[in-house]
């Protein structure tokens, strides 16, 4: 083990003495390229299995598309983002790019080899090393391989410049990115950092691999909850040394602690989330702007001044949140019934051109409402961040024509309070009154919550209801039927939230087979509905100390 150290840390400091000075300029999108290679991975992402050849064509991918965007994945169809499948197409339709499919590694190498300075090796013997292989791979400016496909990277001329391999056996997590953060941290961008978290074991779903290393990012999936043993603190560390405008790209690791310990912690720095691991292509479509002459426009139904009545109904709004990637979007039902999406204004930064495909692809009866760019929990943001970040959240909303924000926070309050606790304390909503004078109103929770106000005609309203994907459709039908008993008086304001899993056929189905029918309408009209006729009672969570 000691030579093995050895060895590698002359490779290592060997290498950093000849990294080039470049920098990436992913996150300005400019003008589509002309031409691009198009290079497809195998669904499966098992490190015994395809893996190890996924990750050296991602490597490729962040070291070609460093400074332009080049190269684009192509995804299977079971990939998790996938209403991202048809964007490949919008490219060629809409911007003209002309893609060349390259279907093989030793085709990818080929082609785009000469932007690799060599390759460095990790360790199937241990899963961290190949979160320390991609950390060096934007340092080292390296392709990612395993044992198996040194012999390849060495067919096209590569050296190696860093091998992990028996370095990190029997180690920790912790000690493995304790030794990758002695290394390599002083080189990382302090603007990104990758969480390569999602499914843990024997697999890895590294999609958001290429951003990262383009970026000169440190990879990890660090605990947020202090197992295992000493984790926490060394997360605590790397979060403290980010720069209050950084980005955190991936997801938490499901083997380790949960979403909310996670956003939490994250959001307790004012640090901005994009999830999930598994988001692809971003080193591509960051860099890809609207085409040109494209202005989005929204479904609108109403303004911030206009004014409605409602009637003694019940009014039913359907809002599909957590990402337009993975949703119902491509369904031949869509457009049948007003349905609202979440497009948080992040997307206009991270895809551009996936946000103009859905625009220009939406019918009336589509609703974008979106938020606070990036993933936070506002009860957890530092005071003295949050109005930079509703003044980001206020510049970028009318270039996407978005007047409804939505919110979630599911801050880690500690015992009692349960899993499922969506409900915000009266300050949290002072803010988004203050801060956010223009907006329509405010949708609140994923699961049910309790939070509602009505300030200068601008309602503040939570779910009633979560429709999870597994509930089956006579029970769903059965709930919503009980609620709208407990809630006798009309008008009653049924806002749903729709799991993305859930399909629009299926959600339909639902509406159909209420006892009494709901008149369902779009989220922007829901809430001037709910301003003209206050039935709801004004609501906040207590207040909760945060715990560790």
């Amino acid at each position: 083990m000691k030579t093995l150290s050895k060895l590698t840390a002359v490779l290592i400091l060997a290498a950093l003495a000849l990294v080039p000075v470049l920098r990436a300029t992913v996150l300005h999108p400019g003008p589509a390229p002309k031409e691009a290679w198009l290079v497809p991975v195998k669904d499966n992402w098992e490190i015994s299995g395809a893996l190890p050849e996924n990750a050296l064509l991602l490597s490729l991918q962040g070291l070609a598309n460093t400074d332009a965007p080049r190269v684009y994945i192509e995804y299977p169809e079971a990939w998790h983002f996938h209403d991202f499948i048809p964007l490949k197409d919008f490219y060629a339709t809409r911007y003209g790019i002309k893609f060349t499919r390259l279907t093989t590694p030793d085709a990818a190498l080929t082609n785009l080899g000469s932007f690799a300075k060599g390759y460095v090796v990790w360790d199937r013997k241990a899963r961290a090393s190949l979160n320390v292989a991609f950390t060096a791979a934007g340092i080292l400016r390296a392709v990612v391989v395993d044992e198996s496909l040194i012999s390849l990277a060495e067919k096209h001329g590569f050296k190696c410049r860093a091998d992990f391999r028996g370095l990190f056996v029997g180690q920790t997590d912790l000690q493995v990115y304790q030794w990758a953060y002695d290394r390599f941290w002083k080189d990382c961008s302090r603007d990104f950092i990758i969480w390569m978290g999602g499914v843990a074991g024997t697999q890895m779903e590294p999609g958001v691999a290429d951003f990262g290393i383009a970026t000169h990012a440190f990879f990890t999936d660090l605990s947020a909850n202090g197992k295992p043993d000493g984790e926490l603190a060394f997360h605590k560390k790397l979060l403290s040394e980010l720069k209050p405008s950084a980005w955190i790209l991936g997801w938490h690791s499901y083997a380790k602690d949960k979403e909310g310990e996670w956003v939490t912690l994250t959001s307790g720095y004012g640090l901005k989330v994009i999830g999930l691991n598994s988001l692809p292509n971003s080193s591509f479509m960051s860099q890809v702007g609207f085409s040109p002459g494209f202005k989005l426009t929204n479904s609108n139904h109403v303004t911030r001044d206009t004014k409605l009545t409602a009637a003694p109904k019940v009014y039913l709004c359907l809002v599909q949140s957590d990402s337009m990637g993975i949703g119902a979007w491509t369904e031949p039902e869509r457009g049948q019934i007003p349905y609202n999406w979440d497009v948080g204004i992040d997307g206009g930064i991270w895809y551009p051109s996936a946000i103009e495909m859905w625009a220009k692809d939406k019918t009336p009866n589509d609703y974008f409402n979106g938020g606070q760019s990036g993933y936070m929990y506002p009860a957890a943001i530092p005071e003295d961040r949050f109005p930079g970040l509703m003044k980001e959240m206020n510049d970028l909303m009318p270039q996407f024509d978005e007047h409804v924000i939505s919110i979630m926070d599911h801050t880690r309050r500690g015992v009692p309070v349960p899993i499922g606790y969506f409900d915000v304390p009266k300050r949290t909503v002072d803010q988004y009154y203050k801060y956010v004078p223009d907006a329509i109103g405010f949708i609140n929770g994923y699961a049910a919550a309790h939070t509602y106000d009505l300030r200068n005609g601008q309602a503040f309203m939570s779910y009633d209801y979560y429709l999870d994907e597994n509930r089956p459709e006579a029970d769903a039908v059965a709930d919503l039927d009980e609620l709208m008993r407990l809630n006798p008086q009309r008008p009653y304001y049924l806002l749903v939230h729709v799991r993305e899993s859930n399909s629009i056929k299926r959600v339909m189905g639902i509406v159909k087979k209420l006892a009494e029918p709901p008149e369902v309408v779009p989220v922007d009209t829901f809430l001037k509905l709910a301003a003209s006729n206050k039935t709801y009672e004004t609501h906040y969570s207590d207040e909760f100390p945060n715990t560790e």
